[in-house]
């Protein structure tokens, strides 16, 4: 069973397998979690981006690259979808966290650290996302044994504390 977490924190600083990035669809980093996990990372984020998805990403999908200078193993890049751009379907952002899971099922990776996809510069509100985010983690099946989810803020540690909170089974 998977244990999931809730922390306030630095997602690039997070002592996992894989790191989950909110990416851009182009994959050639960013603002926001994308901008701050490049940055940290250091260019072989960016040269395996550019090696391995030279078109980019389409929404809701998933791949990997070499986490650089991370304390990740891997950096897991999702695009999320983009409410300004009228992208306001649940399943695509869904769908970032089921295929990160099966990407990091892929690589072996067993620890995940992600922030709340699309809840920033692509506009879904954070309890939204939230729901969201914990609606999928909590049904998942994968190998992964540990997601600890990093939020932001403060208010964005609440939100998601309490929607995976309302979202877990009880314990018996």
């Amino acid at each position: 069973m998977m244990r999931l977490h809730v922390v306030r924190g630095d997602i690039t600083m997070m002592d996992v397998d894989a790191v989950i990035n909110a990416a851009s669809p182009r994959m050639r980093g960013g603002g926001g979690v994308d901008g701050a996990v490049h940055s940290a990372g250091g260019p072989a984020i960016l040269r395996d981006c550019i090696a391995r998805f030279p078109d980019g990403l389409p929404t809701g999908a998933a791949g990997w690259t070499t986490a650089g200078d991370l304390p990740a193993r891997w950096v897991i890049h999702v695009v999320g979808p983009n409410r300004h751009a009228g992208q306001v379907d649940p399943a695509l952002l869904a769908s970032c966290y089921r295929n990160a899971l099966a990407v990091a099922d892929e690589l072996g990776a067993r620890s995940l650290a992600s922030p709340l996809v699309s809840a920033g510069i692509y506009g879904w509100a954070l309890d939204d996302a939230a729901r969201i985010a914990a609606a999928t983690l909590t049904t998942a099946s994968a190998a992964v044994t540990d997601v600890t989810m990093v939020a932001f803020s403060d208010a964005a540690l609440g939100i998601l504390s309490a929607a995976f909170a309302a979202a877990s089974p009880p314990q018996t």
